[in-house]
């Protein structure tokens, strides 16, 4: 099976624009000829892309999120390279091969009633691609930083992290939606319900869940799980009971026990171009001290940003820009 595309130096330039007298993260960061490469680095970091957006639209969502990879290089490839910034932490693995699920995808009817159906049959296949890398990432003792892609691809980082361990993990999630839907067809809004399923996930804590956007059935099933599942509606940290800070140290004690996941929806910050944009919710700078708050943590295993859909923006490369600041952030510490 094809699941990676490798990238070189020479990819990184298409986006990187050259200035007399700078070095960029384009021309320093390192990039890999093959998988046993990966392995013999120092690097602690690598980072790779999904560009698709099938699980968005299996989920009724609108299509744009394939396009955030392209949009993280070109904003990621111009952050100047220097001692803060760190570029020998990080490999720039590249792009999971979705080609064939985009093709197949496009040439649905969209007026056909199974077409949810078909296209979960799609997701599953990147399904087994992003596990299969994820876990070949994890085992070698290194982090992965995923950019999506729909928030579907949760799935595959939980699932792809379990198996390299050799057991259920734990996750904490930064998102308007728990993502935590019927067991239906695969789509963006089951990524996490689905691997609870299958043993994959263990405790999973949501930061800043939306009341407006969760229905009844939805409560009653997450608070029958509490034992497991847990969450602080961003309503509550607005009123701050509990504070911002005081939800990120809920979130920590319930899942730092055990190797655990840390998950960013872009539509978590209030006005961010994403498939769910809102006018209201955390802001960049709330987003990036929970991927910073995290990041420290010695039983965190894998970062995935998520949603963002470039089409939606309403800033020049908005998303690309706030993507390559989440990256740094991490490899950067």
């Amino acid at each position: 099976m094809n699941s990676i595309t490798f990238y070189n130096r020479e990819k990184l330039k298409q986006h990187t624009r050259w200035r007399w007298g700078e070095e960029k993260m384009g021309e320093t960061v390192r990039v890999v000829p093959n998988w046993q490469a990966v392995k013999e680095s120092n690097a602690p970091y690598v980072i790779l892309g999904i560009p698709e957006d099938i699980g968005v639209r299996a989920n009724y969502g609108k299509a744009g999120t394939a396009k955030a990879w392209n949009a993280c290089l070109d904003a990621f490839c111009n952050i100047q390279s220097n001692e803060y910034t760190k570029p020998e932490n990080a490999i720039i693995l590249g792009e999971i091969d979705c080609n064939k699920q985009l093709l197949e995808a496009q040439q649905l009817d969209p007026e056909d009633p199974f077409l949810p159906t078909k296209m979960g049959s799609l997701i599953k296949e990147i399904d087994d691609k992003v596990s299969e890398v994820i876990e070949k990432i994890v085992s070698f003792n290194k982090i992965p930083i995923v950019i999506g892609g729909g928030h579907n691809n949760s799935y595959g980082n939980l699932k792809g992290t379990s198996k390299a361990f050799g057991k259920a993990i734990n996750c904490v999630n930064m998102d308007a939606h728990s993502d935590f839907r019927t067991l239906e067809h695969r789509h963006s809004g089951n990524g996490f319900s689905y691997a609870f399923e299958e043993g994959f996930l263990n405790n999973y804590y949501i930061v800043g869940l939306h009341r407006n956007y969760t229905s009844a059935s939805l409560f009653s099933k997450l608070n029958e799980m509490k034992d497991r599942i847990q969450f602080t509606l961003f309503e509550e940290i607005l009123m701050e009971k509990p504070s911002f800070s005081e939800a990120l140290l809920e979130a920590k004690n319930f899942i730092e026990e055990t190797p655990f996941g840390v998950e960013l929806d872009l539509d978590a910050i209030a006005g961010m171009g994403s498939s769910a944009q809102s006018p209201t919710g955390f802001t960049l700078e709330q987003a990036r001290q929970y991927v910073q708050f995290f990041a420290n943590h010695k039983n965190c295993t894998y970062f995935h940003f998520c949603e963002g859909a470039p089409a939606f923006e309403n800033h020049t490369n908005q998303v690309g820009k706030t993507l390559a600041y989440l990256i740094s952030d991490v490899i950067s510490l």
